[in-house]
């Protein structure tokens, strides 16, 4: 008799090729996704004379700089360098590059799972630390490094060192205007930035079994912001009939087989886990950041924290953040003035968070300008498709192409400095949309909610008699 297993440990067993006395394990890399950001890798690549080991399992991706105002030539000569790079080493290795005018182009952790690329049971791999997203599907799915880039070009594997296992379980109903978003800030705000240091995370529970497959996304992608390595959510049928018919899945006696290997793909009742951490999903309300990290957050309906209550060591961080943020400890949150909105990213630039947002905003007028990109050029179509576009035109928000956007700053879409931004997005750090940017990291829906008032505001009133 084998002992119990967690998922971990079944999806470590199916990819570990050997393992040294050191602990590390070589890994076997089943999807490679690369961006504009990998060229130094390729250029590790090129000066040792090596080729791709399986170039028909790396897929590059224009996203990270991708201008979304796709109209006439790109005006910085930087970009379109990157482009360029991404292109020539897509081309000289025979890769299927989804570029910029590609109908399917798209942010990596968007299109991958998309596509079909994404499967149950895969390890995959990307020089981004979202690459926690695609275990939403019950994949091995983590960030790595530069150099760690290069080795996975030159042989399709990777050493690594196995993660501890956390159990994350949220039962409940979750309540009206409560998304996956949500649950996300509140967990990272109980536990901390580095409350899931070390480990790999594995949400279970009924309100993780009842989130859709573009939730379990969300919520796995911000995994990392609580210092997670990776996140994962066991398969069900949830996820096949997300997966089922994509470009890239199986077909046919395949999918058959798939689905049944899939099944397996699961943690035994009487596993152990080496940290478990329970949470009530009725206990999590619509979460905003007040911050610098996305551990600085609260329920929407919360006071700003004030330094001199907080723990030694810790009231400095908030002084710091709330001297950054321009906030004054003690005052609500709500009702706090934002200068612009902005809607997408690879955390909810999906077409949920799309719907989640139009929802607030028909029929009504934004207070403040803002940006809307989709997560990929086929949720645009879609959006399109069912009018989501001129609900958010009418709203007075521009309405753009797809790429990372405003969530990096690296594209031309910025925050200017001391202007405040209600985001979608995934991280609040100084900088991270523009130097001297104000970000407050929060859902669709209540980013639409600042749009239409001009501030932090709870959508829950907002949601009356509308579907989000």
């Amino acid at each position: 008799m084998s002992p119990p297993r967690t998922l971990l440990d079944r999806l470590w067993a199916t990819h570990e090729i050997v393992s040294n006395a050191d602990g590390k394990s070589l890994l076997w890399v089943d999807r490679h996704l690369v961006h504009e950001g990998s060229h130094h890798a390729f250029a590790k690549l090129k000066a040792r004379g090596a080729k791709l080991a399986e170039p028909e399992l790396t897929f590059a991706v224009v996203d990270h700089y991708a201008p979304t105002r796709r109209h006439g030539q790109i005006a910085d000569p930087r970009i379109t360098r990157m482009l360029q790079t991404l292109r020539r080493n897509a081309e000289d290795h025979g890769i299927r590059l989804f570029d910029l005018d590609d109908p399917e182009q798209g942010i990596v952790h968007v299109i991958g799972p998309e596509q079909g690329l994404t499967l149950p049971g895969l390890l995959i791999n990307c020089g981004d630390s979202h690459t926690s997203t695609h275990g939403a599907f019950g994949a091995l799915a983590f960030g790595i490094g530069a150099t760690e880039v290069a080795h996975v070009l030159a042989t399709q594997t990777i050493w690594q060192m196995k993660p501890a296992a956390m159990r994350l379980q949220i039962d409940g109903a979750l309540g009206p205007g409560v998304s996956a978003k949500d649950i996300a800030l509140n967990w990272i705000a109980r536990l901390g930035t580095g409350g899931a240091k070390g480990h790999a995370i594995e949400y279970a529970g009924t309100a993780i079994r009842n989130l859709s497959m573009e939730g379990r996304m969300t919520l796995c992608n911000l995994s990392i912001e609580g210092g997670a390595r990776m996140g994962m959510i066991a398969p069900d049928e949830t996820t096949a009939s997300y997966v089922k018919g994509r470009a890239f899945s199986p077909r046919g006696s395949a999918w058959d087989k798939a689905v049944e290997a899939w099944a397996h793909l699961r943690s035994d009742d009487d596993a152990e886990f080496d940290r478990d951490v329970r949470i009530d999903g009725a206990d999590i309300a619509p979460t905003v950041t007040w911050g610098t990290s996305p551990e600085q957050a609260l329920p929407v309906t919360a006071n700003i924290p004030d330094p001199a209550s907080e723990a030694h060591g810790n009231a400095q961080a908030v002084r710091d953040a709330l001297d950054y943020m321009g906030l004054s400890a003690g005052r609500p949150i709500e009702g706090t003035p934002v200068d612009q909105v902005f809607v997408g990213s690879c955390t909810n630039g999906r077409i949920e968070d799309l719907r989640a947002a139009a929802a607030v905003l028909a029929g009504r007028k934004s207070k403040v300008p803002g940006l809307v990109s989709p997560g990929s050029s086929l949720v645009k179509a879609q959006a399109e498709q069912e009018g989501l576009d001129q609900v958010f035109i009418q709203a007075g928000l521009e309405w753009v192409a797809s790429g990372c956007s405003m969530c990096v700053g690296m594209n031309g879409d910025l925050v200017a400095p001391g202007k405040r931004c209600a985001s979608s997005t995934n991280r609040n750090f100084r900088g991270r949309q523009g130097p001297g940017a104000l970000t407050h990291l929060m859902s669709p829906a209540m980013v639409a909610a600042a749009a239409v008032t001009g501030t932090i505001t709870d959508v829950r009133p907002l949601l009356t008699g509308r579907t989000a």
